[in-house]
C-alpha cells in the first residue's frame, strides 16, 4: 500500500495539479511533450484506424477506437507512475538513453533492403469473444507497444508525473483527433519527422548526463526552448530547400 501511496500519490496532489497548471514553464514543457507524442504515433494511429477496417459498420469501428483510446489513457497512467519511480534509478537511466539512441540509430542508418511491414486488416476472433471486442483487444495490444517510446522520452524530459501525464494524455487525443492533418503537414514538411528524432537524441543526452555520475541537469525549462528552436530552424530549412527548387 505504502509503494502505491508512493508510485501514485502525485496524481492526487491537488497542491501539484495546482503548481503544474499555474506554471507557464510547465506548459511549455507540456507542448513540447504533446508535439513529440503526435509527431512519433501519427503513423501508429493510422495503424490502429485499420485494424478497425474489419468491423461491418462505422459505429463499431468509431466505439473500438473509443474505448481503445480509453484503455490507452488507463495504461499510461499506470506506466508513469511506474516509471517514474524506476527513471530516478541510474542503471534505468542508463538503459533508457541507449535505448532512445537506439531509436535515433534506426531511423538514420539507411537499411540495405527497407521494406515496409504491411499491416493485414483481419483481426483473427480470440477464443470465445466477439469480433468487435477482438478487435479492441488488439487496439490495446498496439497500444501498449506503441506508447512505451513516448513514456520513456516524456519521463527523460520532465520526472514531474503530472506533466507527463497531462502531455501524454492531450497528445494521444491529439493524434487520434487531427492524425489526417498531421499527416498532411509532415508530408509537407517531411523535415518534421527528422526534427523529432533529433530532439529524441537530446533527450537521451538529457537522460545520461543526470547520472549521479555526472550529475548534470538539463532543466526543463531549456528543453522547451530548444523545443521551440528546433521548430524554428527546421521550418527555416524546409523554406530554404523550397525555394531552392523553385
Amino acid at each position: 500500500m505504502q509503494l502505491i501511496s508512493k508510485l501514485y500519490g502525485p496524481f492526487f496532489d491537488p497542491h501539484n495539479w495546482e503548481t503544474v497548471l499555474t506554471s507557464s514553464s510547465d506548459w511549455m514543457i507540456i507542448l513540447s511533450l504533446i508535439m513529440i507524442e503526435c509527431l512519433l504515433s501519427v503513423d501508429n494511429a493510422v495503424v490502429l484506424a485499420a485494424q478497425t477496417q474489419t468491423l461491418p459498420t462505422v459505429k463499431e469501428r468509431e466505439k473500438s477506437l473509443f474505448y481503445g483510446i480509453w484503455g490507452a489513457y488507463i495504461f499510461r497512467f499506470l506506466v508513469i507512475g511506474i516509471g517514474t519511480y524506476l527513471i530516478h534509478l541510474w542503471e534505468i537511466k542508463i538503459i533508457g538513453a541507449l535505448y532512445l539512441f537506439y531509436m535515433v540509430y534506426r531511423y538514420f542508418v539507411p537499411k540495405k533492403s527497407k521494406t515496409n511491414k504491411t499491416i493485414k486488416k483481419t483481426v483473427k476472433k480470440r477464443g470465445h469473444l466477439s469480433l468487435f471486442w477482438s478487435v479492441v483487444i488488439q487496439i490495446e495490444m498496439m497500444d501498449i507497444i506503441f506508447s512505451v517510446d513516448s513514456v520513456l522520452a516524456s519521463l527523460a524530459i520532465s520526472s514531474n508525473p503530472v506533466v507527463v501525464l497531462i502531455g501524454g494524455m492531450i497528445g494521444i487525443l491529439c493524434m487520434r483527433g487531427i492524425a489526417e492533418v498531421i499527416m498532411k503537414v509532415m508530408r509537407k514538411i517531411p523535415e518534421l519527422e527528422t526534427m523529432a528524432y533529433v530532439l529524441i537524441a537530446i533527450i537521451g543526452v538529457k537522460l545520461f548526463v543526470s547520472i549521479p555520475m555526472i550529475d548534470w541537469e538539463i532543466p526543463s525549462g531549456l528543453f522547451a526552448l530548444i523545443v521551440l528552436l528546433a521548430v524554428v530552424a527546421t521550418l527555416i530549412i524546409h523554406f530554404l530547400r523550397v525555394r531552392k527548387t523553385h
